[in-house]
């Protein structure tokens, strides 16, 4: 059971999988109970956040200096979190919160943390405010989840 955890949050902390893949995984894959699955899913998606917000600007700024194929790509992302981030510039905190708590693809943990990197964003306000969304973002998934299954149990037996 220890390595389903591991495992599961691991694989939270890939990005474009994230948390809402993650659960899925923790739950069906290594059939880990759904709160654990959950719980390991935050934490896995979690870890890289920090990381992003101090080393994103910087890595951007430094790949828009480099070979031309690799600073188009850098512009194209920085584009990418400020046209996510236009809905942002007011009400940062609130605003980031929602953005990493909707369960949809593009939003989440890693987008809110280069967005927040993008908008020079302190590291003590943008924390929480991911935290809070990708805690947020869990039980959704959970609450969905449940439910499906839930559905699913009942319509078989």
């Amino acid at each position: 059971m220890i390595w389903g955890v591991i495992k599961t949050a691991l694989i939270a902390m890939v990005p474009i999988i994230e948390l809402r893949g993650a659960i899925f995984f923790g739950a069906f894959t290594y059939n880990l109970p759904l709160w654990l699955a959950a719980t390991a899913s935050i934490v896995g998606n979690l870890i890289p956040v920090p990381l992003i917000i101090l080393f994103a600007r910087a890595i951007l700024d430094f790949m828009k200096r480099s070979w031309k194929p690799i600073a188009k790509a850098a512009n194209r992302l920085e584009t990418r979190a400020l046209g996510k981030s236009e809905k942002l510039y007011k009400g940062v905190v609130l605003g980031l919160l929602v953005f990493v708590a909707i369960p949809l693809p593009g939003t989440g943990a890693w987008t809110g943390a280069l967005i927040a990197a993008v908008l020079k964003i302190r590291m003590k306000v943008a924390l929480p405010a991911i935290a809070a969304g990708v805690i947020i973002a869990g039980i959704i998934m959970s609450t969905l989840i449940q439910v499906g299954v839930w559905t699913v149990t009942t319509i078989n037996s």
